[in-house]
């Protein structure tokens, strides 16, 4: 049996931006990209990564399967400026890799996203979505997120625009 766990990555181990930037381009390579169509060269994407690591307001979870990265999601909080939306978080680039899905951990990072918003005080979390991502879809219905709007031009996927869902779910 595969051993999963969700884990708060706060810095990167010898192999860990490898497994995550593998995991992500496989994930963008199925449809799943949170705003790249193809995979960037690999250059950009450990840029990307590394940065996630830099920004005081995002915190990154990561999906391991028998101790490889396989998937994640971010949770980022409205900067201290932000008065007005103190009370909500975002969750976004939340992917598991299309080899590695069927463990149960979209949903385990999920939730520990969740508890995170939480910890942090937040008492709403949003989440937005490409309305051709139906797995992802029926998840968050599953676990208590309300569509609340869709944007009929969120994504342009091969020339054809693709409706974004937004969501949020009550943490109180």
């Amino acid at each position: 049996m595969a051993k999963t766990v969700v884990e708060l990555l706060k810095k990167y181990s010898s192999t860990d931006l490898a497994d995550l930037c593998d995991a992500a381009e496989d994930g963008i390579r199925a449809g799943g990209g949170f705003g790249w169509l193809t995979p960037p060269t690999r250059d950009v994407m450990e840029t990307y990564w590394k940065g996630v690591l830099l920004v005081p307001e995002r915190r990154l979870f990561v999906g391991r399967l028998d101790n490889t990265i396989v998937g994640s999601a971010q949770l980022l909080r409205p900067g201290k400026n932000n008065e007005a939306q103190a009370h909500w978080a975002t969750m976004t680039t939340h992917f598991v890799a299309p080899w590695a899905r069927g463990h149960g951990l979209a949903k385990a990072i999920l939730v520990a996203v969740e508890e995170a918003a939480r910890e942090i005080g937040a008492q709403v979390l949003n989440l937005d979505v490409r309305e051709s991502q139906e797995a992802a879809i029926q998840l968050y219905q599953s676990l208590g997120y309300v569509h609340w709007g869709t944007h009929p031009h969120y994504a342009k996927v091969q020339g054809k625009s693709v409706a974004g869902l937004f969501y949020y779910k009550d943490l109180v």
